[in-house]
């Protein structure tokens, strides 16, 4: 089971083919810097470019970093806004010259994560976060998930939480690691008073160094772990979401003692 999996953000567009049933990259992933203005025709041309460059004609998932709904963008706070309102999954179907899955960023990572990495056979609620331009959220439920939520828009002090707390502000202000840890820890408070989880994943850029900042964390009540695809899990989530026998739309592993656990994509 092969997909191609492309993920748009604020700051770069990656792609690469992926094996479904692993979530291994089948070819060393290629990323463009993200167009400006990110206007909807410069980022198809970007998707043109990739999906060409690995001669792609397969099944195809696209990430979108705002709300999409049937397909459509809802909200782009770190593209051109003349992307709201746009048929997305139209527009990029015929810029990879075939028919395109498109989902919320987070929601595509959160998905990889949760069949094949950190939320692996988790129940309850789930919350995976990926920190890199913006702030990206999915949230599971018993492995189902919610699309769209977009956490990193809270409000935190009065500004967005993403223009706070996410990686783009760490370097942009030339943070050291404990300062930013004191945001983002400011931030996962909040969310866990919202939702509650047991479990939160943490994805994107910043991902990798997780051993510098995770560990100055405090007081908080749920687990917090990197996502074991880093920055990839984009790419493989969208490309789950495209192929019609993806993992994405079947059972995670089950924990002991479970045995009707099922991970839903909702579209």
């Amino acid at each position: 089971m092969r997909a191609l999996g492309i993920d748009i953000g604020g700051t770069g567009i990656k792609g690469a083919p992926v094996d479904v049933a692993t979530g291994t990259l089948l070819a060393p992933r290629e990323k463009i810097d993200t167009p400006r203005p990110a206007i909807p025709e410069a980022v198809a041309e970007v998707v043109r470019q990739l999906t060409a460059s690995f001669g792609w004609s397969g099944p195809t998932g696209i990430t979108f970093p705002g709300v999409v709904i049937d397909g459509v963008a809802h909200t782009a706070a770190n593209l051109d806004r003349a992307w709201i309102g746009r048929d997305a999954r139209e527009l990029l179907g015929k810029a990879a010259g075939h028919e395109v899955q498109v989902l919320n960023d987070a929601d595509a990572a959160g998905v990889a994560e949760m069949r094949l990495g950190a939320g692996r056979g988790e129940g309850g609620t789930v919350l995976m976060l990926t920190f890199g331009t913006g702030i990206g959220s999915a949230l599971f439920i018993d492995g189902v998930l919610v699309p769209n939520t977009e956490f990193g828009h809270l409000e935190i002090r009065g500004k967005d939480a993403e223009m706070r707390a996410s990686e783009r502000v760490k370097k942009a202000r030339n943070l050291n690691w404990k300062q930013w840890a004191g945001r983002v820890e400011e931030y996962l408070k909040r969310v866990e008073s919202l939702v509650w989880p047991h479990l939160i994943i943490i994805g994107g850029g910043i991902s990798k160094s997780s051993d510098k900042f995770l560990p100055l964390l405090s007081g908080l009540r749920a687990r917090v772990v990197p996502a074991a695809m880093l920055n990839d899990a984009g790419i493989i989530g969208a490309a789950m979401a495209a192929h019609p026998g993806s993992p994405a739309r079947q059972a995670p592993a089950a924990r002991p003692g479970d045995s009707d656990t099922d991970l839903q994509l909702v579209r």
